[in-house]
């Protein structure tokens, strides 16, 4: 059993940065993780995913360039560094671990985090 808890998010301007954090209660070595979001309205969508070594990271084309994903495992922590923000990039931001190889689909997490809400002012 992994327990997943994101840092607070917050409210930034438009070009603005703003890092979470996720820190888990196990050992989360055996989990690839990864970061979603939602939007009011939307279906929850794929952000960043790192593989449980952390040598390998895919993110999804909205935010390459922007948003970079890392982890640090003896700290049982995965972070998401946001750059340049948009107002596009308002969501709810979940963190979850896979025991799967690194993947985009919701489906293959298991654990999930509480969420945490990220606004973008323009």
């Amino acid at each position: 059993q992994v327990q997943l808890v994101e840092s607070r998010g917050g409210l930034v301007q438009a070009g603005g940065a703003l890092r979470l954090s996720c820190a888990a209660s196990g050992r989360v070595t055996s989990y690839s993780m990864g970061w979603f979001r939602q939007a009011p309205g939307k279906e929850r969508e794929f952000v960043a995913v790192i593989s449980r070594s952390g040598i390998s990271t895919y993110r999804a084309d909205s935010v390459k360039g922007r948003f970079t994903i890392s982890r640090d495992n003896a700290k049982n922590t995965v972070y998401l560094q946001m750059n340049s923000l948009r107002p596009e990039d308002t969501a709810v931001y979940y963190c979850a671990a896979s025991p799967t190889a690194s993947s985009i689909r919701t489906t293959a997490y298991d654990y999930w985090g509480q969420g945490t809400q990220v606004t973008v002012s323009s």
